[in-house]
């Protein structure tokens, strides 16, 4: 993998899923202090939050939580797997950006990469993968769990804001997310607009995002998170904050509606929505994802789209 990460505007969001809180938000986050400030208990509540703050807020939280991320969820994840979510749905068998033996050759933009585990298994089948995320410390991951892994399998690392894409126009056949970047922006078509520029006409843009329906019930994997108890409707967004009032933690919420929407704003063709069944072999709760709610409600939702 080559060692390089780019800075470019570091204001926009960053990659990969969150864990548990009893309000919506995404599956792999988990509560810690604010950047200099030491640990404390953050306060979630639902108010606006703007572009620039959303952003500031969720970089710091991923560069102060990659570490404990990395170590709880590494082995679900894998060094070079590609999973859709917390289902466990591999892009192996599932074939969202087309048949494997056809991604060889394929220039890859992965937006929103963590520790670029999708991009390894992408370049596992012949494919030139270029991971970006906002968080310095993700892509500091993606460095060292390519020096456990054998040479040759070549990844370029670019930390740089997923709305404001450090590429020229038409400079990739595929595109991917997995729970990264959108989830985390108050201007989701801003992504999907870079996105779209930078894909070469008809190349396909994959992306899953915390199923929306999800925004009404409470994030709990037990019996208590089977009662709706807020309006699906409700796009106020959740946000954790210091004592100050500054945001630690944003997450913001679209209907399904508004996410096709905004797929169909950017320019995009849907071609499909995806939403995982919960498989028989996976038995593990991951903050509000379980196989109890899992086989009941949908937790992903994976929009396939195309140039």
């Amino acid at each position: 993998m080559e060692p390089i990460i780019q800075e470019r505007d570091l204001t926009g969001p960053s990659g990969g899923p969150a864990e548990e809180h009893s309000q919506p938000s995404g599956p792999f986050r988990r509560t810690e202090g604010a950047e200099g400030a030491g640990p404390f208990e953050p306060e979630a509540t639902r108010r606006t939050s703007s572009a620039a703050e959303s952003s500031r807020a969720n970089r710091g939280w991923w560069d102060r939580n990659a570490d404990e991320y990395q170590h709880e969820h590494g082995a679900f994840l894998g060094d070079d797997r590609f999973v859709w979510g917390p289902e466990g749905l591999d892009e192996a068998e599932a074939g969202l950006l087309g048949p494997v033996a056809a991604l060889a050759g394929r220039r890859v933009l992965e937006v929103g990469a963590g520790a670029a585990q999708c991009s390894r298994w992408l370049a596992a089948q012949g494919a030139r993968p270029v991971a970006l995320d906002l968080s310095h410390r993700q892509l500091q991951h993606a460095l060292r769990l390519a020096d456990a892994l054998p040479p040759g399998a070549g990844v370029r690392l670019v930390q740089a804001d997923a709305g404001a894409l450090p590429f020229a126009a038409g400079s990739f056949d595929l595109a991917c997310s997995a729970y990264g970047a959108l989830p985390f922006v108050a201007e989701p078509v801003r992504v999907l607009a870079e996105v779209y520029r930078v894909l070469r006409p008809g190349g396909r843009f994959v992306f899953s995002v915390t199923h929306p329906i999800r925004w009404a019930f409470p994030d709990e994997p037990g019996p208590e998170g089977l009662s709706v108890g807020s309006s699906y409707f409700d796009r106020t967004p959740y946000v954790e904050q210091d004592e100050a009032g500054r945001a630690v933690y944003v997450e913001h919420h679209r209907t399904l509606g508004d996410r096709v929407r905004d797929v169909v704003a950017a320019g995009f063709r849907l071609l499909d929505l995806v939403e995982p069944e919960w498989p028989s072999w996976n038995g593990q709760e991951w903050g509000g994802w379980s196989p109890l709610r899992g086989n009941l409600i949908p937790g992903t939702a994976i929009f396939v789209c195309e140039r």
